[in-house]
């Protein structure tokens, strides 16, 4: 072995440039497969870690006349009814809808008392739960447990990460938070902080009361079973469905299937990679974006296995009679063949080494970790770790078959003579390995930049609302005092107008659906609360009829303006009433503003005043509206004192309307930019690859170039000769990309219900891209190659 490693080492020291970019593209590309390996284990990873999670599904209900899609909420008693329909379901258990469960909105805001006396006020995240929740999910209790527990008297369990920021290092169980309303709360346990790939938060969860809610029929809890077998999932809901007495609760004459009513079970693992639904408030991912990522990842990896194939053979007329001059003093075939391979593998291994401290690097010294969801910490990804070390072995000896058999295959009295050849088989190989990679920058090219696109239509389209200079807070606390906030705040200068609505607009995917009725016909819209000033100060155009006023609030049932599909779909008109609960004067109509988020089509939507009737039904919601020329720091200071001077105690917390847009397309935005980033870096790869194969083209065809030189070639005629080759891969790998690409943006953009066009010019500006870098990169190497003196070239 003493012999192939001082040969490496000679030829890491007589070939520097060659051994650096093979490291550099390798590392490079060891190190993204790393990170985006660690994201995929993160996101496929998801709720995998509970105990039996293939057996547990969250149930589902389909209520046409309440929502267009599935929505994961049941009434209690349905859904303890269908807990004890089967043998089959091991334990049920719910969770309040509201809560923090999932994504939910719902904070608890409470404070401890200091031995002296002191308050230390805390808003945390909230979850309401029945006791066989924590049967169902795996919680690893490290303080206390639920035995002991006592749940009419209210008591809570607590993540660790929180019972340490509260209480520190002391004993949490048996300590006591206190509410908003005085009453004192028992810490019962503390439970170890589940890792954040789950749907289920690391939140203060409050026990279910037996008797709340035992007998309403409202859509207010998450139901989840545990079933003793997954395959015994599919019949149960048939079975309940097909038994269950409907006329019993809803009366005689109800007919669930004329209702549309339906029951659905969704695995447990499955929840992540749903489409968007209507009060689905778990973090969701497209399994089409991840298989994207993988996609990358692989590629990333080829491009650089070729690329360090074309380098070593790229090194051939150097070496090769040096190699077989070896062989000629008595060096066995195989034994020179090894030597090669080894070479490769130490390579590639030394560049896996390297990727490790560019994802160190990555994690610690980069805002880019901020795009990765995982904990990019290897020492939690271990398999990944050994995984990618095996990954990187391989390719090297892959990487090191063909330049070994290559470079020993030429007879050494001809390679000694200096008449060996580059046969037109190993011409083509190389051609159709640069080709790969070829194709594959145009697809990464067109497929991040309309991933681009994408995010930036979504985020820059105009939504039918002004949401320039805005500032947005949360301020149901204050709601008893809304108006005289809204007049403290306007008392700055630099504020132009203050509004309210039940919720903030361009935050959610939908919002509350209600049933309403017209003329007789039931149906479902998305109710949105708010201000009589919301329609004018946010801007909003009124295409028939007119905008609230002051005086609609004091009517008894209050006043609704109807976007475009409401209209259309109802056949709602102005100056005419809705009847029932939520009745009112119907007053004007605007366009279908983009109120939820791009992945969701628009709703039949109305904007309600409320009458005095339904007071119930609060926008308190505030939108703060600057000046074009307010004083940004100041107007912040001034929301920041008046708050405190209503809720002193209370974080209130204060964004720019813009930060509510980056919020609800966080994911997408952090998925694309990877796959930009890893793009940008597969693309890097690729030219220096392309970058390898010239220097293997220039050093082979000197002898040609110099004796072109001495009858009168110039350097551009040679420099356009050597183009012409690359000019003709790159227009076949692009007819080849193209549609490859074109199909993997449509399906991508399947996700969303309004999209960005397919720009041609995207497709224009991927072939300049890569052709243009290809083309400086061939006309630097060979242009000094041609300006060497061509009786050097000759002799050489």
């Amino acid at each position: 072995m003493n012999p192939i490693l001082l040969n490496f080492v000679h030829i890491i020291r007589r070939f520097k440039m060659a051994t650096t970019l093979n490291i550099l593209g390798l590392s490079v590309a060891f190190a993204a497969f790393m990170i985006i390996m660690i994201q995929l284990d993160y996101d496929f990873g998801f709720d995998k870690f509970h105990k039996d999670s293939d057996n547990i599904f969250r149930v589902e209900m389909s209520v046409p006349m309440f929502a267009q899609t599935n929505v994961p909420m049941l009434p209690r008693p349905f859904a303890e009814a269908f807990f004890e329909s089967s043998p089959h379901i091991v334990v049920g258990a719910l969770s309040n809808h509201s809560s923090a469960l999932s994504g939910g909105r719902d904070q608890v805001f409470f404070h401890v008392e200091t031995e002296n006396s002191e308050k230390n006020f805390f808003k945390e995240k909230s979850v309401t739960v029945s006791p066989e929740f924590f049967e169902l999910f795996t919680f690893d209790f490290v303080e206390g447990n639920l035995q002991n527990a006592h749940i009419e008297a209210g008591d809570i369990f607590m993540p660790l990460s929180m019972a340490r920021k509260i209480f520190g290092h002391e004993s949490v169980v048996g300590n006591h938070i206190i509410m908003e309303d005085g009453t004192s709360r028992t810490i019962l346990a503390v439970y170890r902080d589940f890792p954040s790939n789950t749907i289920i938060g690391n939140s203060i969860y409050f026990l279910l009361s037996p008797d709340e809610d035992k007998n309403h029929w409202g859509f207010n809890y998450n139901a989840f079973i545990r079933v003793n077998d997954a395959s015994n999932a599919t019949q149960l809901v048939d079975n309940f469905m097909r038994n269950f007495d409907f006329q019993a609760v809803f009366g005689e004459g109800f007919n669930q299937e004329e209702m549309g009513l339906a029951m659905n079970l969704t695995a447990l693992t499955d929840i992540h990679f749903l489409p968007e639904m209507q009060y689905d408030f778990a973090p969701k991912v497209s399994r089409q974006t991840l298989f994207i990522l993988f996609a990358i990842a692989i590629v990333i990896i080829v491009i650089a296995a070729i690329n360090f194939t074309n380098f070593s053979a790229a090194l051939a007329p150097m070496r090769v009679k040096s190699i077989n001059t070896q062989r000629v003093v008595g060096a066995h075939h195989s034994t020179m063949r090894l030597m090669l391979v080894f070479e490769a593998v130490a390579i590639s291994f030394l560049a896996y080494i390297c990727a490790i401290f560019l994802v160190l690097l990555f994690f610690h010294k980069t805002s880019l970790a901020n795009l990765v969801d995982a904990n990019l910490s290897l020492t939690a990804h271990w398999q990944i770790l050994g995984g990618s070390a095996l990954f990187a072995l391989l390719t090297g000896f892959l990487a090191g078959l063909y330049p070994s058999r290559y470079m020993t295959s030429f007879e050494p009295a001809l390679v000694l003579k200096g008449s060996f050849g580059l046969t037109p088989k190993g011409k083509k190989l190389r051609n159709a390995l640069i080709s790969i990679q070829f194709v594959a920058s145009f697809a990464m090219i067109v497929g991040a930049s309309f991933m681009f696109l994408q995010n930036r239509f979504m985020q820059k389209s105009y939504l039918g609302y002004n949401t320039e200079n805005i500032i947005v807070v949360e301020t149901e606390r204050i709601a008893d005092s809304r108006d005289a906030f809204a007049n403290q705040i306007k008392a700055f200068s630099g504020v132009e107008d203050v509004t309210f609505s039940a919720f903030f607009v361009s935050s959610a995917d939908a919002y509350s659906a209600w049933n309403v009725q017209y003329r007789g016909e039931q149906f479902a819209i998305q109710l949105f609360p708010v201000h009589y000033s919301f329609i004018d100060v946010m801007g909003i155009e009124i295409t028939e009829g007119r905008s609230f006023r002051r005086e609609d609030g004091d009517n008894e049932q209050g006043s609704w303006i109807f976007n475009e599909s409401a209209r259309k779909q109802f056949g709602l008109e102005v100056n005419t009433q809705l009847e029932g609960f939520l009745g009112g004067d119907i007053i004007g109509f605007i366009p279908d503003i983009k109120l939820a988020s791009f992945r969701t089509a628009v709703e039949p939507t109305g904007f309600y005043l409320t009458g005095t009737q339904h007071s119930f039904l609060q926008a308190n919601n505030t939108y703060i509206r600057l000046h074009q020329d307010a004083n940004m720091s100041a107007a912040l200071s001034h929301i920041n004192a008046t708050l405190a001077e209503f809720d002193p105690n209370f974080p209130f917390e204060i964004r720019f309307f813009d930060e509510v847009l980056q919020r609800l397309y966080e994911k997408e935005t952090s998925i694309s930019s990877l796959i930009t980033l890893f793009s940008l870096l597969a693309i890097f790869v690729s030219i220096v690859g392309v970058f390898g194969l010239v220097v293997f083209d220039s050093q082979y065809r000197r002898k040609e170039i110099g004796v072109r030189k001495v009858f009168g070639a110039t350097t551009l005629s040679i420099i356009v000769m050597f183009n012409k080759g690359y000019v003709k891969i790159l227009l076949i790998c692009f007819v080849i990309a193209a549609p490859l690409a074109w199909y993997a943006v449509n399906r991508w953009l399947e996700n969303f219900a309004y999209k960005t066009p397919m720009h041609w010019w995207v497709y224009l500006l991927a072939f300049l891209a890569v052709g243009i870098i290809t083309i400086l990169t061939v006309t630097f190497q060979n242009w000094r190659t041609a300006n060497e003196d061509p009786v050097k070239t000759i002799n050489s």
